[in-house]
């Protein structure tokens, strides 16, 4: 997410599907898989900081970018599909590109804001807030996945108020973060609904496309700058279309059949640090040493949740 993130078609894989087969035993090539689809994911948050291109833009790019790559697929293989989708298929794709938008629209400035590693900590707290969309729509998460959300929000106050002493800036872009983590669970519930009648490749293609026309019109009404960047700009735009929005996201939705919506959460959970260790070694940005701790309790927390939600039985 985040990525998330994307955030982000990841965050809909994590959540999984009613259709998606339980697994029972993890082949290696598919945890290998898997490892490479954490490391690509947890490129995403440093790449766009170190991007010298508006955020918004970069958010715009990379969805573009990912729709123009998808474009032959969905045209060879899956037009039929794409004309069958039904309203009520295309609606809900609509909506999730709709959240998608607002994911990356809020977090990816974040980055700029505040410290990658908080910024990727935030809008992970995505299991949370999806748990709490289910409870809404009447599924009843079990006492050890409240007891995760109790002990991942305390992580978030923690964090929060480390960077509330650093700056209102910091502050500032933990909100949007935090809000992207949120918009990203609104995107895994009904990418989660959508997936169960269609494909990934012609969800995605609608989804992107939604997130790309929304992104382009925000952009435009912004005044923000689509154009004139530095050739190194350009490429970095284009390694993380394709390692995090495409080979990240692409690697997850082939190893979730294998080895489950559990242990792919769960794995994911590694982008945070993953992330501030990239960020670390090739920005420079060390967190300060007290955020530490409050890193650390957020991942339990959302460890728990997703513990919780392997114990339930189905």
């Amino acid at each position: 997410m985040s990525s998330a993130s994307s955030s982000r078609t990841g965050a809909a894989t994590r959540a999984g599907s009613a259709a998606e087969p339980v697994a029972h035993r993890a082949a290696p090539l598919d945890v290998a898989l898997l490892a490479l689809a954490v490391v690509s994911v947890s490129s995403s948050a440093p790449l766009v900081a170190a991007t010298a291109a508006p955020a918004l833009a970069v958010a715009f790019w990379r969805n573009a970018m990912a729709v123009g790559v998808l474009t032959p697929f969905a045209a060879l293989r899956h037009r039929r599909e794409l004309r069958g989708m039904g309203r009520g298929g295309v609606l809900l794709s609509v909506g999730a590109g709709a959240l998608l938008a607002l994911h990356f629209g809020t977090w990816l400035p974040s980055l700029h804001m505040t410290s990658v590693a908080s910024s990727t900590a935030l809008v992970t707290t995505t299991p949370i807030w999806t748990a709490l969309l289910l409870r809404l729509r009447g599924q009843r998460p079990p006492a050890l996945a409240w007891a995760g959300m109790a002990v991942a929000m305390l992580g978030v106050l923690l964090l929060t108020g480390v960077d509330l002493a650093l700056s209102p800036r910091a502050l500032a872009g933990d909100a949007l973060a935090l809000v992207g983590g949120i918009a990203g669970a609104g995107y895994v519930v009904l990418g989660a609904e959508v997936r169960r009648t269609v494909s990934t490749t012609a969800y995605t293609y609608v989804c992107y496309g939604t997130t790309s026309v929304l992104l382009l019109l925000t952009c435009l009404a912004s005044g923000t700058a689509l154009g004139g960047y530095s050739g190194a700009t350009w490429l970095k735009l284009a390694v993380l279309t394709v390692t995090a929005q495409l080979l990240g996201h692409s690697l997850i939705n082939r190893v979730v059949k294998g080895l489950g919506p559990s242990i792919t959460s769960t794995a994911l959970l590694l982008e945070t640090p993953g992330a501030a260790l990239i960020a670390a070694l090739w920005l420079g940005q060390t967190p300060e040493a007290v955020a530490y701790p409050a890193l650390a309790v957020i991942l339990i927390g959302l460890a728990l949740v997703i513990l919780a939600d392997r114990r339930k039985p189905g």
